[in-house]
């Protein structure tokens, strides 16, 4: 079945989204970054975003190739919450030279299109331990996600700023087409 990715900068509903689309009865695939921030907090390693955000982009990218596999297997549609996609975003909007293998190994496990994009929305956005980032950096990053999402190929389209039962609606709409 389809492999579908809400993205976007932090703070903007995504994995609100995700967690209604699961209720749904849809498939979801967890936002790794976070699972990854709080083993390597617990473990007190230097690689968090704000530390060694290469270090970082290398254990998340090789858990989003795991997180993808496993989700190949499903036979339902899976929603991620960001895909392999984003590490190469967080590392353009960060000013890092992107490892060729990061394009290789996003072009070999790739999403449907269109990506789900939640804009900046300022009226939802809060900090949290696993979410550093201040909002002018969440909407600095929402538009390099863009970019990267469009340099690789892919369709994106913008959630509209409307209540998550009217975000899976209208996602419900987006897959059905």
């Amino acid at each position: 079945m389809p492999l579908y990715v809400i993205s976007g900068g932090p703070g903007a509903g995504k994995t609100t989204l995700l967690t209604a689309l699961q209720q749904a009865g849809f498939g979801a695939a967890e936002e790794v970054s976070r699972q990854l921030i709080r083993e390597q907090v617990a473990l007190g390693t230097d690689q968090v975003p704000w530390r060694d955000l290469a270090g970082f982009a290398e254990l998340a990218m090789a858990r989003m190739v795991v997180q993808h596999q496993a989700a190949s297997q499903s036979s339902r549609t899976i929603f991620f919450d960001r895909g392999i996609p984003d590490v190469i975003g967080y590392m353009r909007v960060a000013g890092l030279a992107v490892p060729p293998a990061y394009y290789t190994t996003a072009a070999a496990y790739s999403y449907a299109s269109p990506v789900l994009l939640a804009p900046p929305w300022a009226e939802i956005y809060v900090n949290d331990a696993e979410r550093w980032q201040t909002f002018a950096e969440a909407q600095a990053l929402y538009h390099t996600l863009r970019r990267t999402y469009q340099d690789l190929g892919f369709t994106v389209l913008d959630l509209p700023k409307v209540s998550v039962d009217e975000r899976v609606a209208f996602v419900r709409k987006v897959v059905a087409t």
